[in-house]
């Protein structure tokens, strides 16, 4: 059986992209590589991205110049998680606090390993810093 790699992108919807971001990228760091009125995508490491789309802005599909993408779009509340190393974690702490950024939860992962900080970006999606130790994986 062929062989995942790993997420190459994680979505999230949000109602004014260029607040989102402004979040993104202040926060974290990401560039942004490519940027159209309804998308932006954010570098986040190596071979991931971050795609930022406006909500509801992509329920049809697009043509594009290389091809059909079909619509889709999310709702809600979403969630994705960021690692870190376990040596960032009050680093990471202090920065949110600078930025008035609320700490909502702190969790150990589910074998009571590794360390989660929740907190929530602008448009109230979950965002999880979490060490690679929270689901075993060696960090």
């Amino acid at each position: 059986m062929p062989q995942v790699q790993q997420i190459m992108e994680t979505a999230l919807y949000v109602a004014d992209l260029d607040r989102a971001e402004r979040f993104y990228r202040d926060l974290f760091g990401f560039k942004t590589i490519f940027s159209v009125d309804r998308l932006r995508v954010l570098s986040v490491h190596e071979r991931q991205v971050l795609l930022l789309f406006t909500k509801g802005g992509t329920t049809n599909g697009a043509d594009t110049p290389n091809g059909f993408i079909p619509g889709h779009d999310g709702d809600g509340r979403l969630h994705t998680a960021f690692a870190i190393s376990p040596g960032e974690i009050e680093s990471w702490r202090a920065t949110l606090d600078s930025r008035n950024i609320a700490i909502e939860s702190e969790t150990r992962g589910p074998m009571g390993t590794g360390h989660a900080i929740y907190f929530r970006d602008p448009d109230q999606h979950l965002i999880e810093l979490a060490t690679p130790s929270i689901w075993g994986f060696s960090t």
